[in-house]
């Protein structure tokens, strides 16, 4: 049976999209489109898993922020809308040192609360094709590079075997730094983004899928369609290889690279601007 078809919905300047909802939707922003599905353990309305995605005045930068947050349910809700403030309060900078920073400083403050987070976060910027990423102790995206042909971990990208840079989880230490990676894009480049669940997958003799294992799973997959069907194709592979079980949320984020659409014009950034003074919209 085919899957329905995504009506990809475009973002506008200054717009933040999505949530912490269970969710299977698209979205395309310059020069990127994407792909994201959310799962709540047990079917709760709303997850650990967050995910934002957002455009800058100029529309030349495309943030995208994935975090497992510790916890399930309405206690991720305040978390949730913390991490939409400061990805607002940042969205139009390009560099996203400051922002992650922030993030961090807040989970730090809630450690009574016991909250912490793995997180990636991603600054495209579409002048450039040039992608931020820092890796705040999740596992590491998978990576598919037009120009080899080949799935690999982001970790595998690397001359001479290179470590990317890993950070601790959001909020175990204030003041410790955060670094990030740059990756320079080419059309029809593809990046991958999930939480643990999917390497935590078990099969029924209680072998977990492992990173190993979900490389595996990903070579027979075809990166020339829309990162609504790769997407569905990794998710598929992975149901059939647990038997449809988990015991997490589950999220999993396609990004595929193209040519980036012309800068917008004076009335989309007026309207940006307008949307930030009028109240937030709404992804």
């Amino acid at each position: 049976m085919n899957s329905p078809r995504l009506e990809s919905h475009e973002l506008s300047c200054m717009e933040i999209w999505s949530g912490h909802r269970s969710v299977e939707n698209s979205a395309v922003s310059r020069g990127v489109e994407a792909w994201i599905f959310s799962e709540p353990y047990h079917g709760e309305s709303n997850g650990g898993d967050v995910h934002y995605m957002s455009l800058c005045v100029g529309g030349i930068v495309t943030r995208l922020v994935l975090a497992d947050v510790s916890g399930h349910g309405s206690e991720v809700a305040q978390t949730s809308g913390a991490l939409r403030r400061m990805l607002r309060k940042f969205m139009n900078s390009k560099s996203q040192d400051r922002l992650v920073e922030a993030i961090n400083r807040e989970f730090t403050q809630l450690e009574q609360n016991r909250r912490f987070a793995t997180a990636i976060v991603l600054t495209y910027l579409s002048h450039k094709r040039k992608l931020l990423i820092t890796n705040a102790g999740h596992p590491n995206p998978l990576l598919y590079k037009q120009s080899t042909g080949e799935w690999r971990f982001l970790s595998q990208d690397q001359p001479d075997n290179q470590d990317i840079p890993s950070n601790l989880p959001l909020g175990i230490e204030e003041e410790t730094p955060y670094t990030n990676y740059k990756l320079w894009i080419e059309d029809g480049d593809l990046l991958v983004l999930y939480t643990d669940a999917f390497v935590e997958a078990m099969n029924v003799d209680g072998k977990q899928l492992c990173e190993a294992g979900l490389l595996r799973l990903m070579q027979p997959i075809s990166p020339g369609k829309s990162s609504a069907d790769v997407g569905r194709q990794i998710r598929r592979a992975v149901l059939e290889y647990s038997s449809g079980t988990s015991d997490d949320d589950q999220t999993l984020i396609v990004l595929k690279f193209g040519k980036a659409k012309s800068a917008p014009g004076i009335r989309e950034r007026l309207g940006g601007y307008a949307s930030v003074l009028l109240g937030e919209k709404r992804g």
